[in-house]
C-alpha cells in the first residue's frame, strides 16, 4: 500500500483536551534515511519502496502529515526511582494515530508542552539503540514495541559534553498508555470519568476480549499482571535489564517500552546495574520482578475509583509465583529440559547454574549457545575454556549430568529444545556502540547489518562470527546513561 493510502485512526480525542496537546513536529535539518524495517512495514501493509521516497522522509520528519492524522502528545505522571512526579508526558514524542491497530509515534520530533527542561530531541546514539533492540527483543519472543524506521539529520544537540546529531525513530505499539497515565488521570478534576475513559481505551487497544465483560476494569488489571509476570520472566531468562523501570516507562499493554540505558548482560551478575544513574541498584537485574510488582501496586491505587482495590491487591499476590513459574520453564528450556513433562522444576539445578556462571565469570548467553553445540559430556571443556574460572561450571556439569540421567534426557532431545530458545547472537551494547561510531561518520551499514542479525539471531552470519563470542572484558557489563 502507498503511504498516502494508509488509513489513520485517531482514538484519543474523546478525552478532556487538557490531557493531551495537539501540535506539529519541529522538523530536523536535512534529514536522511538510515534504515527501514520490512517486518514493521508488513504490520501496517506499507510497500517497502515507499520508505525510500521523499514523501516517507518528510513523514518521518514531521513535515508531512497523513490524511486523517492529527499529531499529539500525551500527558502522564509517574514514580521515578520511587518518587512521585505529578506531571511528565511525551516530552519528545509525537503520536500520529493508529494504522492496523498499531499506534505510530515519532521519538525526537521536537518540543512539546511536556518537555520540561528538555530539548525535545533524541540523538543518533539513543535512536539507533532503540531501533535495533526492539527488533532483537521481538525475535526472542519478548513482548515489546516495534520500530519501523530511523532518520539522521544535520540538527545537533548537546549530550554529556558532546555535540551529537539528532535523529528520529518511528516507533509502533498497540498502545502507548502507561501506568503513569493512570496516575495522572487519577489526580484530575473529573478523575472517575477520566479513568473510565482511559481504561475503556486500554481495553479497546490491548484487551478487546474484555470489552463486554462484567468487572472489565478489574479483569484488565488481572491481565496486565499476567502479561507483566511473563515479560519480566523472559527478560531475566535472557539476561535483559531495562535500566529505568519507572511507572511512566511501564506499559499498560504488558510490553517492553522506552529503551534507554538497557543491556543484555555480558558475564552473569545477579546484582548487575546497567544504568549509572541508579546508584542504589533499584533497577538492578535481580530487583526487576519486585519493582514490577511495586509498579502494579501503584496502578491498583490509581484505579481505586473504578475498581475494588482490595481485589486488585489480592491478585497481585499471584505475580511473583507466576513470574517464577514462567522463568523456571524458560530456564529449563535453555538447558534442554522439559520441566513440565518431568514434573520437576529443577530449581536447585537452575540456582546452582546461576551461581556457577557468576563465579566463573562466563558470558551469560554465550554459555547457553555453546551448550546447544556439545554432543557429549566429554566436550564440556569447549565451554569451560571460555570461563575466567573453570571449576564452578565443571562442578555444575556433574549435577547437570545426574539430572539428565535421572530424567532419561538424551543429548538429541535436549538440543532439539535448546535450539528453539538459545540464539547464536544476542545484541550487546558494544556491538551497538560500533554501529553508532560508524553512523556518526555517515556510514549506516552496520546499523542495517545489526538489524538483520537482531531479527535472525538463530541464523548463521559468517561475516559477524565474532559477535557470537564472549563480550571483550573491557566492554562487559558497562553502565550507561539515560541519554544512551
Amino acid at each position: 500500500m502507498k503511504l498516502n493510502d494508509l488509513k489513520v485512526n485517531m482514538e484519543y480525542f474523546h478525552m478532556d483536551d487538557n490531557l493531551y496537546q495537539k501540535l506539529d513536529a519541529t522538523p530536523l535539518k536535512n534529514p536522511k534515511l538510515i534504515s527501514y524495517n520490512k517486518q514493521a512495514c508488513d504490520l501496517i501493509n506499507l510497500d517497502y519502496k515507499e520508505c525510500e521516497t521523499k514523501d516517507f522522509l518528510d513523514f518521518m520528519n514531521g513535515s508531512k502529515v497523513l490524511k486523517n492524522s492529527q499529531p499529539f502528545s500525551m500527558v502522564y505522571a509517574g514514580h521515578q526511582f520511587g518518587y512521585f512526579v505529578p506531571q511528565l508526558g511525551d516530552g519528545r514524542a509525537i503520536n500520529l494515530g493508529a494504522i492496523n491497530k498499531w499506534q505510530l509515534q515519532t521519538k525526537g520530533s521536537g518540543l512539546t508542552k511536556y518537555s520540561r527542561r528538555g530539548d525535545g530531541r533524541a540523538v543518533l546514539r539513543s535512536s539507533i539503540r532503540e531501533y535495533i533492540i526492539s527488533e532483537a527483543m521481538h525475535a526472542l519472543k519478548i513482548p515489546t514495541t516495534r520500530a519501523l524506521a530511523i532518520i539522521d539529520s544535520e540538527t545537533f544537540a548537546h549530550r554529556e559534553w558532546e555535540k551529537e546529531s539528532c535523529s528520529i525513530v518511528l516507533r509502533m505499539s498497540p498502545s502507548w498508555i502507561r501506568i503513569g497515565t493512570f496516575e495522572f488521570f487519577a489526580n484530575t478534576k473529573n478523575s472517575k470519568e477520566n479513568l473510565r475513559k482511559l481504561a475503556d481505551l486500554v481495553i479497546e487497544e490491548s484487551y478487546v476480549h474484555l470489552k463486554d465483560e462484567k468487572n472489565k476494569y478489574e479483569k484488565m488489571f488481572y491481565s496486565l499482571v499476567d502479561k507483566t509476570a511473563l515479560m519480566i520472566a523472559y527478560w531475566q531468562s535472557y539476561g535483559f535489564m531495562h535500566g529505568v523501570m519507572n511507572t511512566d516507562n511501564f506499559s499498560m499493554a504488558g510490553l517492553t517500552i522506552d529503551y534507554g540505558p538497557f543491556a543484555f548482560m555480558d558475564y552473569f551478575d545477579k546484582n548487575c546495574i546497567c544504568n549509572h544513574t541508579d546508584a542504589e541498584g533499584r533497577y538492578s537485574y535481580n530487583n526487576q520482578p519486585y519493582v514490577a510488582r511495586w509498579n502494579l501496586i501503584v496502578l491498583a491505587n490509581a484505579l481505586k475509583e473504578i475498581c475494588d482495590e482490595e481485589k486488585l491487591l489480592e491478585y497481585i499476590n499471584t505475580f511473583i509465583p507466576q513470574h517464577e513459574n514462567v522463568y523456571l520453564e524458560q530456564m529449563n528450556k535453555r538447558i534442554g529440559l522439559d520441566a513440565v513433562k518431568s514434573g520437576d522444576n529443577n530449581l536447585d539445578l537452575i540456582l546452582e547454574l546461576l551461581g556457577a556462571l557468576e563465579s566463573s565469570k562466563m558470558d551469560y548467553n554465550v554459555f547457553f549457545y555453546e551448550l546447544t553445540k556439545i554432543k557429549s559430556f566429554d566436550e564440556i571443556s569447549l565451554i569451560t575454556n571460555l570461563c575466567v574460572f573453570r571449576q564452578p561450571l565443571e562442578d555444575w556439569f556433574k549435577s547437570y549430568e545426574k539430572v539428565c540421567q535421572n530424567q532419561n534426557s538424551s543429548f538429541t532431545k535436549r538440543v532439539e529444545i535448546m535450539k528453539k530458545v538459545n540464539p547464536k547472537y544476542i545484541i550487546k551494547n558494544y556491538m551497538l556502540q560500533e554501529a553508532i561510531e560508524l553512523a556518526h561518520e555517515g556510514d549506516y551499514s552496520l546499523v542495517n547489518d545489526l538489524l538483520n542479525i537482531a531479527q535472525n539471531s538463530f541464523d548463521e552470519h559468517e561475516k559477524f562470527e565474532n559477535y557470537s563470542k564472549p563480550t571483550p572484558m573491557e566492554y562487559a557489563n558497562v553502565k550507561l546513561s539515560c541519554s544512551s
